[in-house]
């Protein structure tokens, strides 16, 4: 009896010491693995800069304006983003992109070249820099320093890497160009988890960015919503298919 209560207590042994070992932020990566594991789902980011400028137009504080996004892993993924008054339409799959515009489906790779004279030049750019929210939730979680959990919400400071790589045009949702100098960079994240699954996330930076000669201020908050996980389906026009193929 002794040695079979032995032999039950080893085995059991590694499996508990794995436990005791996960830390929150092996929690929120599983989370945000697990999302992707479902392939399916659709979200809303929608972001605000304080004291104006926010979701809505992308101006001062270099936010973009909000993203409706669906994700079906074997149709690929449907954006539209809103900039200003105007809504743009993508499709992203296999690590290639196509914008809608007046004239059909067009390759982002070809609409994100030229000078600034091209109208469709930054949207190009943000869809090519774009991540679904699986992939950049677990990005995220490796730019804060240290998650603390309360219940199934996780929260922390980003290091001052972290935050400068999001302030810049490049390190964000909505992507961009050129060359961005960012000081005084700090930032918070906070995630939302239901049954193990990611379902909501945020993120504010702060700090000062100079770009193209121009100093500004930064205040942004950027706020990803999950829902329909497992169920969202998109429908990919023929035209967008022959583009992605």
């Amino acid at each position: 009896m002794k040695k079979s209560f032995l032999f039950l207590a080893l085995a059991l042994l590694p499996g508990s010491l794995l436990a005791a070992d996960a830390t929150p932020k092996d929690d929120l990566k599983g989370a945000a693995k697990k999302l992707a594991e479902k392939g399916n789902y659709s979200w809303k980011a929608t972001t605000e800069n304080a004291g104006g400028g926010g979701g809505g137009g992308g101006g001062r504080g270099f936010g973009g304006g909000p993203v409706d996004g669906k994700t079906d892993k074997d149709a690929g993924t449907s954006v539209s983003m809103a900039r200003r008054d105007t809504t743009t339409d993508a499709v992203l799959k296999g690590g290639k992109a196509v914008i809608k515009t007046d004239e059909g489906w067009k390759l982002a790779s070809e609409l994100a070249e030229g000078d600034g004279q091209n109208p469709l030049r930054f949207t190009a750019m943000r869809v090519q820099n774009l991540k679904v929210p699986a992939a950049e939730a677990e990005e995220l979680v490796g730019r804060v320093k240290e998650l603390k959990k309360e219940g199934e919400t996780y929260s922390g400071d980003l290091t001052e890497e972290g935050a400068k790589a999001l302030l810049s045009f490049r390190g964000g949702r909505g992507g961009g160009g050129g060359d961005t100098s960012v000081s005084n960079a700090k930032g918070t994240a906070k995630f939302w988890v239901k049954e193990g699954v990611l379902t909501k996330y945020q993120y504010n930076v702060k700090g000062s960015v100079s770009f193209g000669g121009n100093d500004r201020d930064v205040d942004r908050t950027t706020t990803v919503e999950i829902k329909d996980v497992g169920t969202t389906k998109v429908q990919v026009p023929d035209e967008a298919k022959k583009k992605l193929s």
